[in-house]
């Protein structure tokens, strides 16, 4: 503003008084210094210092410069736009009230303000604002870099808003033109079909046609004869007639007899699969899909709440020892409801017990490789094998004595186990177009009433588990990068990816339900809810974590790692 460095509260009006005006230059640097000149263009006053600038640089000399006295003074307090104006009297502001810290003009210190304590001139001290203009000048470039901030997001809220609009035409529009597709493959499919069938049945027909044809033929011809001869022929013509025609008349109904036995309706018809609805229901019965908006806001109390805390308990190098035949590789780990683990080493055909401070205890020699192990009950646990197609279970006793107790034979080729009740299994399938399955304790084997994608997992590039409390199945894909959360009841599933996330292994049911994942490249245990949101992410000090696995009362977590020559198994308080 143009009169910033004037002195406040000078009247035109009042004889003998004169005016000063303060380099505005000056004071933004703290400086008071009496302006000699006044810069229209700049709209500033200026000291003889400062004004010696439009003399050097010749982008200002075109600017121009009059005396203090010759500046129009009307025209430079208009920049006020009567912010020196008191509103009830719209005089100047001419003095400040300390008491209550408000700005007067005469009359409001004569009529509102006579009984203040100070009541000071505004030109005495506005020499000594320890807060410069300046500063409120930061204040409101600082505001309005927010609300252009605003605007911008806004902007882009309403271009993406656009976008997402156009992009559903477009999917709509795509969705279309599949189903036109598929309807016209369906048609040509079926038209070529019914014409096979059609081509195939007319031959048959015709076959029976001409086969009935010569039969009536030769029934009227012998009826013709016979008639002719019951009429007009001697007894021994009869006789002769009768014994010679018997067997060809009896050949002749036996035909015919089984002919209007084997008589057939022929019908074509083509029906939909009852999944599929047409109109005219309502669009919302025959199309599937939602419209859906999402509002993201930052923190949740109840996710705050949910995310676990590690506390490292104890860590153990698992070598080669005496009775190996090579350096072992853990590919399956699982809680025993006593705080012992029970684990498989693939690479040495074994299935091994540990205590609760990670000391070995037990050991039993497998004549298979064993791929992943599942607790079943308090003394019995069961593994799947990468051969022969059989779950076995095992007696695991408080003594740490390890049996065979029996097996299953199943038909698909399974990898990750775990339990869904107490009388099924949830199995991760590898070579197998459907990834998860159901398998009994006795071995009956079924699908899951969900559409999974026609996917085949090679072994080891996936692993799964099921969370009760929801009836969900977590799918986890290696070389996707990703995590899949099937919901089982509605048939719809969450697809989580991040980059804390990288080539996700193997997964377990953590503290509340959440979904703890193995991710072997950024070495890390990640927490996510059942939603797909991130929780939490924990750096482990191992290299590429395979497998992890929680306690039954959710307090204690182990991680494995995978690597021949290099195995480490770690055990985590968890809160």
């Amino acid at each position: 503003m143009a009169d910033s460095g004037s002195k406040i509260g000078e009247d035109d009006e009042v004889p003998g008084r004169v005016k000063e005006h303060l380099c505005q230059p000056c004071l933004s640097k703290d400086k008071q210094t009496v302006a000699d000149k006044f810069c229209s263009t700049c709209n500033e006053f200026q000291c003889n210092d400062c004004s010696n600038v439009h003399n050097v640089l010749t982008i200002l000399k075109s600017h121009k410069l009059v005396s203090v006295n010759e500046a129009d003074v009307a025209s430079i307090s208009v920049k006020m736009k009567a912010l020196d104006l008191c509103d009830q009297h719209q005089h100047s502001f001419e003095f400040f009230c300390e008491d209550e810290k408000k700005l007067c003009c005469s009359k409001c210190a004569i009529v509102n303000h006579r009984k203040c304590h100070s009541v000071v001139e505004i030109e005495k001290i506005a020499g000594n604002i320890t807060s410069p203009i300046s500063t409120l000048g930061e204040k409101l470039k600082e505001a309005k870099e927010a609300a252009e901030s605003v605007a911008r997001h806004i902007r882009s809220s309403k271009n993406q808003l656009a976008q997402d609009i156009k992009e559903i035409q477009v999917k709509i529009i795509r969705m279309r033109d599949e189903v036109m597709k598929m309807f016209a493959d369906l048609e040509g499919y079926v038209n070529k079909r019914a014409e096979t069938l059609q081509k195939e049945t007319l031959e048959n027909l015709t076959k029976k046609q001409t086969q009935n044809e010569k039969d009536l033929v030769d029934v009227t011809s012998c009826l013709e004869t016979i008639e002719s001869i019951f009429k007009n022929g001697t007894p021994v013509q009869k006789y002769i007639a009768e014994q010679k025609m018997e067997s060809n008349v009896n050949a002749l109904c036996r035909n015919i007899k089984e002919e209007c036995q084997n008589l057939e309706k022929v019908n074509i018809s083509f029906q939909f699969d009852e999944t599929i609805k047409l109109p005219p229901l309502p669009v919302t019965e025959h199309v599937s899909g939602q419209l859906q908006f999402k509002f993201h806001h930052q923190g949740d109390v109840n996710s705050v709440n949910m995310m676990m805390k590690l506390t490292p308990v104890s860590s153990i190098d698992l070598k080669k020892t005496g009775d190996d035949i090579d350096d072992p590789l853990y590919t399956g780990i699982d809680f025993l409801p006593d705080g012992r683990l029970v684990a498989v080493d693939n690479t040495n055909n074994k299935c091994i017990v540990y205590n609760e401070k990670l000391q070995k205890v037990g050991s039993y020699q497998l004549p298979y490789k064993p791929l992943s192990v599942v607790v079943v009950s308090e003394e019995e646990v069961a593994i799947t094998r990468g051969e022969n197609y059989n779950i076995e279970f095992l007696h695991v006793s408080k003594c740490n004595e390890i049996s065979s107790s029996r097996k299953c034979k199943v038909k698909t080729k399974y990898y990750s186990i775990c339990l869904k009740d107490d009388k099924q299994f949830v199995v991760g399938t590898y070579d197998e177009p459907r990834p998860v399955r159901i398998v009994s304790l006795t071995g009956e084997e079924h699908d899951f009433c969900v559409n999974f994608p026609n996917k085949s997992y090679s072994i080891d590039t996936s692993d799964c588990t099921y969370i009760k409390s929801s009836d969900k199945v977590v799918i986890t894909s290696r070389d996707e990068h990703t995590v899949f959360i099937y919901d089982i009841k509605t048939d719809t599933r969450v697809v989580v990816k991040d980059d804390q996330m990288q080539k996700p292994r193997g997964v377990a049911v953590g503290p509340s339900d959440t979904i703890l994942v193995c991710c072997y490249d950024t070495k890390s245990i990640v927490q996510i809810t059942q939603r797909g949101q991130i929780l939490s992410s924990f750096k482990l000090d191992m290299k590429w974590p395979l497998r992890v696995c929680v306690s039954r009362d959710k307090s204690c977590l182990v991680v494995m790692s995978m690597c021949l020559g290099y195995t480490n198994m770690q055990k985590f308080k968890i809160s």
